[in-house]
């Protein structure tokens, strides 16, 4: 059954051979020296793409700066040394190449006043609290990525695998949050990275082995052969943890924000004209954003509405229409 879905998803007739893979994911094979060049060269200048879409926020600067990142190329030929048994350099290249990004988001980040709001930019926000979906989307991602290296006739969906994969925008989001000294948003955003990075790895391994690439070093190699596949399935336990402990808080917050949301309409119900917007949720306060022509109902008894229908300790600030900020203080407090 296995080797029918091979044949159809992988036709012998449309493989690429090792040599032609090799050449194309491992710098250091053929020419090294304009491989390296063309590597660097627009892994910098993605960067630089890539973090003024981010310090803009500018989905389609970002975009522009995903489909010219040449990062996957040595993140897939770790993938094919592993299957092959083979030290192929990719790693450290793939080291030096996150410094790289990270360094030109935090040098980029001095742009920023100092009192900026990092989670008000959709382009830091969507990056820096990585869920499950994330890792699933980064999985069938680096299937399709892999699948396309390995076939002949169809390369052309690759621009469209490097704007589905995030790696260079999470680590610029990294740098930008390093450089304004917000380490916990810089984490969130490596978490993303490393998920990603994990996810194509064993794509690439799974699809790879499958074509036989690894077969004869697997024979000659023998039991540690396999230590390559439970390391990285260790490696993917550590981070679906997180990334779905990072999930479930997420449906939680949702579900807060809904019902504190509900307190407020009940809040302002009496105020003429009164309503509220929208609540949101930024660094583990909630805000509420309301629209009023007249004063607002003393605080406090929103406070007070809150007590039982989201947890005790959760800070809570009012955002008015017209300027005013509002910190109401902590449920339960």
């Amino acid at each position: 059954m296995i080797s029918k879905v091979r044949a159809h998803v992988l036709p012998v007739s449309q493989r690429r051979s090792l040599d032609e893979l090799t050449q194309d994911l491992i710098l250091s094979c053929g020419d090294t020296a304009s491989k390296r060049s063309a590597f660097w060269t627009m892994l910098t200048l993605s960067s630089v793409i890539a973090a003024g879409g981010v310090l803009t926020d500018s989905t389609a600067t970002v975009i522009g700066a995903m489909i010219i990142a040449p990062l996957s190329t040595p993140i897939m030929g770790i993938a094919l040394g592993s299957v092959q048994r083979h030290r192929t350099g990719s790693a450290l290249v793939v080291l030096l190449a996150c410094l790289l990004v990270i360094a030109v988001g935090m040098v980029m980040s001095v742009v920023l006043p100092s009192d900026y709001d990092l989670l008000s930019n959709s382009q830091i926000s969507s990056r820096t609290s990585p869920g499950l979906m994330d890792l699933v989307a980064a999985l069938a991602t680096g299937l399709a990525g892999a699948v396309a290296l390995a076939r002949r006739d169809v390369a052309a969906v690759l621009p469209g695998v490097a704007i589905a994969i995030s790696l260079v925008p999470p680590l610029v989001v990294a740098g930008v949050c390093l450089g304004k000294l917000s380490g916990w948003l810089a984490l969130g955003a490596l978490a993303l990275f490393v998920s990603n990075l994990f996810a194509l790895v064993f794509a690439g391994m799974v699809v790879f082995a499958s074509l036989g690439y690894g077969t004869e070093a697997d024979k000659a190699a023998g039991r540690p052969a396999r230590r390559a596949y439970a390391a990285m399935a260790l490696l993917f336990v550590v981070v679906l943890v997180p990334l779905t402990a990072n999930t479930v808080a997420t449906l939680l917050l949702n579900v807060w924000t809904g019902r504190t949301k509900d307190v407020a309409q009940q809040w302002l119900a009496d105020e003429p004209g009164a309503s509220v917007t929208r609540v949101d949720a930024r660094s583990r306060t909630l805000y509420v954003h309301v629209r009023t022509p007249g004063a607002l109902p003393p605080v406090r008894s929103l406070l007070d509405r809150l007590e039982g229908r989201i947890p005790d300790g959760i800070p809570v600030v009012v955002d008015a229409s017209r300027g005013r900020r509002i910190d109401a203080g902590k449920v339960g407090g």
